[in-house]
């Protein structure tokens, strides 16, 4: 494995921890080795002890001959990504590596670089003779994101990347598809005939989906500043969890079958027309604000924001996807930053019942409507009982939960939601691997089940193209303020469309450590 960028922070944090676990549960290969690659002076020792200080809160209980092993298959090479030439001297010593190691011809790629390198990297791979594939071995590139600055960048980050590599040797990495709970959709969906009547318009009222940071930009507005929230989050991460939540059944589980039926998704998203943007989509950015924890800073405040930046750090949409199964459903999704916790999940909301036999629907009780359970006979909640909802938490704590509504034991029928669940924590000795750590394995063994297709990330781009398009041409579209620490511009609750709906507040933790439900 060659690592473009080693000397960088998703190295350190992400990529040598997840291979050095997969190492340690015996899924690496008996012979492999790791060629890190960057800008930086740095011999391999000097390599392996930045590494080996990375690791230092990883190690668990493995013997430490166990880590030295690993560590010493670790190597560097210094390398500027520009210069033509330097592919040559990274082939010799890719070379000698793998004569060392005893690995073969078979290489990955990763290009943990700003996205300006893709190019010149993937380039010079290319004619070095690099990416060719000879004698049976294999060669493949992951990507990471940002993946394109809009649809004419994406198509021709495509069309140079397929002048050098064959679309089945790239793999576009999107670390929210790594994470288990995401997976476990699929699972859930296609294993589990229970669900299949009820995952249709005809049951269900809308889809909600929230991904909540807690921190800002933690000094890289100067790079935010360039992307902002739409960018950052909704065309890339929440659009494939949209896709997986959204997708029919494929014909089989192999990655093109079931990438086929993500891009379905993706190209029967109903656009949002620009004379549309400023009712279908609400942007915000955080504003300084004084709370329990301190003040925060304005996003406006932060180094490197311009002192009149209109970057988005929040943005909420409500739009359809135009196929037989989700006709007339509102899908509304929302993310931002400096929220009050850093929690992701979706929402499947239910519809709710046709006849109010224990209270009244929430439309009749803002309408001051009579209580139709009382001509009945029966006692009953003065409070209307809440259409059932399954809850999937993709983090921090993994969980699925489906809330029901019950009656409280005692005279009369007072309703109350109640929740049955399932918390990935409650498994005795299973371990839970992180996202990379997946993601890594799959480019290892060749699963591109969990990776963006090309098709996939330009139908995305499609969609998010009108909304910057209208933001650029109309200034005029409100950007929102919202104080550091709330949950966002009040604005974003008009997508609901209905009077008395809004956003779920999700808990910090779905279910608490006692295994009760959190209301």
């Amino acid at each position: 494995m060659v690592i473009f960028g080693a000397s960088g922070d998703l190295t350190v944090r992400k990529l040598i921890p997840g291979l050095y676990e997969l190492y340690g549960r015996g899924l690496l290969p008996d012979r492999f080795a790791v060629l890190g690659a960057g800008r930086t002076a740095m011999s391999d020792e000097k390599f392996r002890a930045t590494m080996a200080a990375a690791l230092a809160e990883d190690t668990g209980d493995r013997p430490r001959a166990d880590r030295d092993r690993f560590l010493g298959a670790l190597y560097y090479q210094q390398l500027d990504p520009t210069a033509a030439a330097a592919y040559g001297t990274l082939g010799e010593r890719l070379s000698a590596v793998a004569s060392e190691a005893g690995t073969g011809g078979n290489v990955l790629y990763y290009l943990a670089t700003p996205p300006s390198s893709f190019e010149p990297i993937a380039g010079g791979l290319a004619a070095a003779g690099l990416a060719e594939e000879r004698g049976g071995a294999w060669r493949r590139l992951i990507v990471e994101k940002p993946f394109g600055y809009d649809l004419q960048s994406a198509r021709a980050l495509n069309e140079r990347l397929h002048a050098w590599f064959g679309e089945r040797q790239i793999y576009r990495i999107d670390h929210y598809l790594g994470k288990e709970t995401v997976q476990n959709v699929l699972v859930l969906r296609f294993a589990n005939e229970v669900w299949e009547p009820l995952w249709t318009r005809a049951t269900i009222d809308r889809v909600e989906v929230t991904a909540a940071e807690q921190v800002g930009v933690e000094g890289r507005g100067g790079y935010y500043d360039g992307s902002g929230a739409l960018r950052d989050m909704f065309q890339n991460h929440l659009l494939q969890v949209v896709g997986m939540i959204a997708m029919e059944p494929p014909a089989h589980f192999r990655p093109s079958a079931v990438r086929n039926e993500t891009v379905k998704v993706f190209d029967s998203l109903r656009p949002i027309l620009p004379a549309q943007v400023a009712e279908d989509v609400v942007r915000g950015q955080y504003t300084g604000s004084l709370t329990t924890e301190g003040a925060m800073a304005g996003y406006r405040e932060e180094p490197g924001v311009p002192a009149g930046s209109r970057t988005e750090t929040y943005v909420a949409l409500r739009f359809h996807i135009d196929n037989r199964r989700w006709a007339g459903v509102p899908f509304l999704v929302r993310t931002g930053k400096r929220l009050p916790a850093r929690v992701t999940e979706v929402v499947i909301h239910f519809k709710q019942v046709p006849h109010h036999l224990f209270g009244m629907p929430p439309a009749d009780l803002i309408s001051g409507a009579l209580d139709t359970g009382a001509a009945s006979g029966h006692a009953v909640s003065a409070a209307a009982a809440e259409a059932s909802k399954l809850i999937i938490r993709i983090q921090p704590d993994e969980a699925i939960q489906l809330r029901c509504n019950v009656k409280l034991p005692g005279a009369g029928f007072d309703v109350q939601q109640v929740g049955m669940d399932f918390r990935y924590a409650d498994l005795a000795d299973t371990y839970l691997p992180d996202a990379y750590e997946r993601l890594l394995l799959d480019g290892i063994t060749g699963d591109a089940t969990l990776y963006a297709r090309a098709d996939a990330i330009e139908s995305c781009w499609e969609f998010v193209q009108p909304v910057l398009k209208a933001w650029r041409e109309h200034p005029g579209i409100p950007l929102h303020g919202y104080p550091a620490g709330s949950w966002g511009p009040a604005a974003a609750a008009s997508l609901f469309r209905r009077p008395g709906y809004g956003w779920r507040t999700p808990a910090p933790s779905l279910i608490d450590t006692g295994g009760h439900v959190v209301m």
